[in-house]
């Protein structure tokens, strides 16, 4: 066998720009960074050179980075799976043998594993909302929690909404893909929709674009429907909304912890994400599907609105428990 030498800094450079041209950026990202720990223990190994490379030396890279990295299951099989990705394209060009993929392993995990299950509840983000609705009406922070929770968009796509994407005389906002000009969406042009807004959501969006909204534009010459004094706003702001007012002190309830707001440690907003209570935009996606599956939207309608299959939906989201959905079905069964 012909293997040519390649050390493995660079030979990960060159799978990330072979994928370039085929991922989403946020796919090279993530398998920049996971890849990253495989470069980081070939240093601590002092493995130089890619044709070296064994089932037992990719055996024991498994466990050292589980242990490194205090791995669950589901993060770990995301691991592997993205090393065998990068070991068989290694194969392909002479940097090891073209079989090795074979021998990387991944644990095997029940739906139940893979499933996250932190999730905003509508106890907490009813009474959240109505403080927004009466103390902070029609600000950004208003605005973007009320769309998460209403429209249960993903982060992304609440990011790439143009002011142009709100039809105010038909209520409903477009999810639209535009990767050219900065802004991809999940799925891509599969992510594009159209999603239905009530007349109160309207009614909030109106008066924030009208006393609100910072007229600006992005780099790309865009007009966003959420804007900063910088421009398009950021993930990083959306998160930061997302804990400082899920904290329950932050909307004037009792600390579920017993703490002190005075003393507390995580009242500052920087903070904010240590509190037990705050959570992070995905939850308060997980929490509105459920709580809309909880009140008989039909899950085909959650389904498409959210942007997500049926079976995503049921493994991933639907945290209602089995004794909860036995009791809907048994309400629509009683009218037969």
């Amino acid at each position: 066998m012909n293997l040519e030498p390649i050390d493995p800094e660079t030979a990960v450079e060159l799978y990330v720009a072979d994928r370039e041209t085929e991922c989403r950026r946020a796919t090279i990202r993530s398998h920049r960074s996971r890849l990253s720990h495989f470069t980081r223990w070939c240093e601590k190994r002092g493995i130089t050179n890619c044709n070296d490379l064994t089932g037992r030396l990719l055996h024991e890279y498994r466990i050292w980075r589980r242990n490194d990295g205090d791995l669950a299951p589901s993060s770990e099989r995301c691991q592997m799976n993205t090393l065998r990705v990068f070991v068989r394209w290694l194969g392909t060009i002479d940097g090891c043998d073209p079989d090795l993929h074979l021998k990387v392993r991944s644990p095997k995990i029940t739906p139940g594993e893979h499933a996250r299950t932190e999730m905003l509840d509508s106890e907490h983000a009813e009474p959240m909302l109505a403080y927004l609705e009466k103390y902070e009406y029609a600000t950004p922070q208003h605005v973007v929690l009320s769309l998460l929770w209403h429209t249960m968009l993903r982060v992304g796509a609440v990011v790439a909404l143009d002011l142009r994407d709100y039809n105010r005389e038909e209520n409903f906002l477009a999810v639209v893909d535009r990767a050219d000009t900065g802004t991809p969406i999940k799925n891509g042009k599969g992510g594009q929709r159209l999603v239905a807004l009530s007349g109160q959501i309207c009614t909030v969006l109106d008066d924030y674009i009208r006393d609100r909204r910072q007229e600006v534009t992005d780099d790309h010459g865009r007009k966003p429907l959420l804007t900063t004094s910088h421009g398009r706003m950021s993930r990083t702001t959306i998160r930061r909304y997302c804990y400082e007012y899920s904290r329950p002190c932050e909307i004037g309830l009792d600390c579920p912890h017993g703490m002190d707001p005075e003393t507390c440690d995580y009242v500052p907003i920087d903070k904010a994400s240590k509190c037990p209570s705050s959570v992070s935009p995905h939850p308060f996606r997980r929490g509105a599907i459920t709580h809309y599956l909880a009140n008989d939207v039909p899950e085909t309608a959650v389904s498409q609105r959210a942007n997500v299959s049926p079976d995503v939906l049921e493994q991933h989201y639907d945290q209602r428990t089995e004794k909860e959905k036995m009791e809907q079905r048994r309400e629509f069964l009683g009218n037969i």
